[in-house]
């Protein structure tokens, strides 16, 4: 009787540890924690959760050999130049290339400007991925969590060897993953700490505006590729505050929204104020990508994905780079409004693009809408 029990005990241990084990394989991912999966040796600064002495991205690319110009002549210039990247898309968001540098106009508060140089190419790019990831809506084996991870690590294999990208998740905070990097296993250990979310707070406009202004300093082709529901909770800045950084940092931001399929499937069951704030989060996702020169995109389905993330090379690599140096000298700090156009300089009317094949083609031109004008210094 005792060797009976004894049999029964040890075979519900045995099925437990295999229960154990079988739940641990599954799932893209080996969550090895409560939350966020913490890197081998944090520093200081993510111990304490103060943000005030984290450097400007990218930390580790700042020239140590600087020259002493404590001693040098101290002097100011009230030459501006204004830098526009332009994107010329079709309507399947390809970029249309060939186009004359005599064919842009710009207009500065509808003021007409003299281009000084439009040039085209490609070149490496410097993506920022600021990933949402919070309890709220990505609970562990998710759609969503799925969602989330087939769009990070999807981007981030079409990366080139040349391109610098860095890792950012947000709930409650912003956290850097890994700071920019063209070395693709530091990416991929920074995507593979993406396991088990931690709190249920998503503080979108924090975490954005935080990266677009540690970015305002890289010189470059540049962008922020936003993975987000759009869904702003507890954010120290409001609304109207986050456009106006965006503005001032002038980084471009490109967004893929989160859980456009379930919400569809959802949608007969959701309340009035659930559908009323998704709706707010779209709004203010165009927003912030139309107004910085980026482009938001909204996939339901996986098979997007593709050509979202080519959409975003084209536009990102493949760009006009226009200078002007604006009529408006006055350094008030105020924001000026820009628009770019292509017209046709003999009848000052919009200029037609046609195919390779003479047929008429439908475009959009992809650029900032504005910057802040400088202050004057005393």
């Amino acid at each position: 009787m005792v060797d009976r029990k004894a049999y029964a005990v040890c075979g519900a241990a045995l099925l437990a540890l295999a229960g154990l084990m079988i739940a641990q394989e599954q799932g893209p991912l080996h969550p090895s924690g409560p939350v966020v999966a913490k890197p081998k040796a944090p520093d200081a600064d993510t111990k304490t959760g103060d943000d005030s002495n984290l450097p400007k991205i990218p930390s580790q690319y700042t020239k140590k050999d600087k020259p002493d110009t404590s001693n040098l002549a101290q002097f100011k210039t009230d030459v501006d130049i204004v830098t526009l990247d332009v994107a010329v898309m079709d309507m399947k968001g390809h970029f249309i290339p060939g186009i004359p540098p005599d064919k842009f106009r710009v207009l500065e508060d509808g003021v007409p400007q003299q281009v000084k140089s439009v040039n085209a190419g490609e070149a490496p790019m410097t993506i920022a991925m600021v990933i949402e990831f919070s309890n709220r809506f990505q609970r562990l084996y998710s759609m969503n969590w799925f969602q989330t991870l087939q769009l990070a690590w999807g981007f981030a294999s079409t990366l080139k060897p040349q391109d610098y990208v860095a890792i950012i998740a947000y709930d409650m905070r912003p956290e850097i993953l890994t700071d920019f990097t063209t070395d693709r296993n530091k990416t991929q250990e920074a995507l593979q700490r993406l396991t088990i979310p931690g709190f249920s707070e998503a503080n979108l406009y924090d975490a954005l505006t935080d990266t677009a202004d540690r970015m305002s300093g890289i010189e470059g082709r540049k962008a922020v590729l936003l993975l987000s529901t759009g869904i702003d909770t507890f954010s120290k800045i409001t609304y109207d505050q986050a456009r106006k950084k965006l503005q001032e940092a002038g980084v471009p931001i490109y967004i893929v929204s989160l859980m456009q399929a379930q919400r569809e499937m959802m949608d007969a069951r959701m309340g009035a104020s659930s559908r009323m704030d998704f709706l707010q989060a779209d709004n203010a996702m165009r927003t912030f990508a139309k107004e910085t020169g980026g482009q938001a995109y909204f996939p339901r389905f996986q098979g997007e994905y593709g050509t979202i993330f080519q959409s975003i090379h084209e536009a990102l690599r493949s760009q006009y780079v226009l200078t002007y140096s604006p009529s408006n000298k006055t350094h008030d700090g105020a924001y000026r409004k820009i628009r770019v156009e292509l017209v046709n300089p003999a009848t000052n009317e919009p200029l037609a693009v046609r195919d390779e094949k003479g047929k008429p083609v439908k475009y959009s031109i992809v650029a900032k809408s504005g910057y802040r004008a400088p202050r004057a210094v005393e």
